[in-house]
């Protein structure tokens, strides 16, 4: 018998991968130790960006059912240092959940946030599917020009640039996202997409590394029960619902021991010899 191959990527104790789990189970089940921050929903077909801190805990939340939202995130002070989910897919899996970590781009490469609850308990469907979608990216009105003819202004690349334009960044800055709410998967090497399975309640939370610049959209596909593109496809606005988000603030006691990670201090010049501009 052919022995399975083993991850790519696989922790070492103490390293960045081996994730204190009894640490964060702590923080999600101490709902009583937490305030309420920030509160808000994001209606259909739009984005909303804001701030969560590093030790703040944040919700996602499927306020009137099943909706698929984009998200992006940036370190709040150098929004260079942004979400990478090509690398995110190799450290954890190509859908995340609980105790899973978005990493950030080189040259930083530390965990952004931490997934602390994951109420959407989906696994593994018949086709292969999984909920919470890095394998994707955010729907954008060129690849729908491309496939229609048509220009569209509400995908979520677009409700993502006019959600963090007043926060000084442009279109260069929205990135591949993860898909809150999403089930995805491949069938003979090709990528398809499910309907939610999210219900009313739902919720995906995680805990803030660093501080913060987050990003949602509420995708023009809404629960991605009717289809974009194609001869079947149709106009999902039926099914598109508000996002939900929740900030909150945690009592200091749950936070003790926990301190953020700086990026990795790679020591080496690339090979290079001479000065390096910075």
């Amino acid at each position: 018998m052919t022995q399975r191959p083993q991850p790519a990527y696989r922790a070492t104790k103490g390293s960045p991968l081996d994730v204190d789990r009894d640490f964060y189970a702590r923080i999600a089940a101490g709902t009583d130790r937490r305030r309420l921050a920030e509160e808000f929903v994001i209606p259909i077909r739009s984005g909303r960006a804001w701030t969560v801190r590093a030790g703040q805990v944040c919700r996602i939340v499927a306020v009137e059912g099943p909706q698929v939202g984009d998200f992006n995130c940036w370190s709040l002070h150098n929004p260079r240092e942004r979400f990478w989910a090509a690398r995110t897919r190799q450290l954890h899996a190509a859908h995340v959940t609980t105790y899973d970590r978005l990493w950030s781009c080189l040259p930083y490469l530390r965990p952004m946030l931490t997934i602390t609850a994951d109420t959407v308990d989906y696994g593994v469907d018949e086709h292969g599917g999984r909920c919470h979608d890095l394998l994707g990216s955010r729907c954008d009105p060129y690849v729908n020009k491309l496939l229609t003819g048509e220009d569209f202004d509400q995908h979520c690349h677009s409700n993502l640039v006019r959600a963090v334009l007043p926060y000084g960044l442009t279109e260069f800055d929205v990135h591949d996202v993860l898909n809150v709410f999403q089930v995805t998967g491949l069938v003979d090497d090709r990528y398809f997409m499910s309907a939610s399975p999210a219900r009313t309640g739902d919720f995906f939370e995680f805990m803030a590394e660093i501080d913060l610049l987050c990003a949602l959209s509420t995708c023009p596909g809404g629960d991605l029960s009717v289809p974009l593109w194609g001869p079947e496809a149709g106009d999902p606005l039926d099914v598109c619902r508000p996002l939900g988000v929740q900030v909150f603030s945690v009592y200091e006691e749950l936070l003790a021991g926990w301190a953020p990670l700086s990026p990795v201090r790679y020591a080496g010049r690339h090979g290079l010899h001479g000065p390096v501009s910075a």
